[in-house]
């Protein structure tokens, strides 16, 4: 047993959905990065502003609230996702802001124009660290690879001859 499993009293099963939802988020908002934003789709995301690593300009943020509500649909630039945030530019009264939004600050997010929905439980300081050893987790395995690199290419007539002389 190691040492982090001691320190915790058992599996947070929501904090494990939440993150799988998280996903869908992530798988969407790569979609709309690479492809734009398919038909009607359009996004509502609300974040916590209070949240470690959330960016944005304190002047967007209403006194007294810590969540702002973004909508990326017609007018957004400079979509960029990452495994643990999505970065984008937004016109708020015409001026262009940009907004670094780490995925665990997300309470909700919906695509209208489907009735499409997720709401997210709020985190707190340690499940934000769980939800950073998951995402670790998720891709630790994955191996560097090099993008200059081909794949080898092995047809099946190939390994069948093999296992048929073995």
């Amino acid at each position: 047993m190691s040492d982090e499993s001691e320190h915790i009293s058992g599996i947070n099963y929501e904090l494990l959905v939440d993150d799988s939802m998280r996903n869908v988020l992530r798988g969407a908002l790569t979609i709309a990065e690479h492809v734009g934003l398919p038909g009607e789709s359009h996004f509502f995301i609300t974040f916590r502003t209070d949240f470690a690593g959330v960016e944005v300009n304190q002047s967007l943020i209403k006194d007294g609230e810590n969540e702002l509500t973004i909508v990326i649909q017609h007018q957004f630039w400079d979509l960029k996702v990452e495994d643990t945030f999505f970065q984008v530019t937004l016109s708020f009264s015409g001026k262009p802001e940009t907004l670094i939004v780490p995925f665990a600050s997300v309470t909700q997010f919906s695509d209208p124009s489907v009735g499409f929905g997720l709401q997210f439980g709020a985190l707190d300081d340690s499940d934000s660290e769980i939800a950073g050893a998951i995402q670790a987790l998720e891709h630790s395995d994955e191996p560097e690879r090099d993008p200059n690199e081909t794949a080898e290419i092995v047809s099946l007539d190939s390994f069948r001859n093999r296992t048929t002389e073995e």
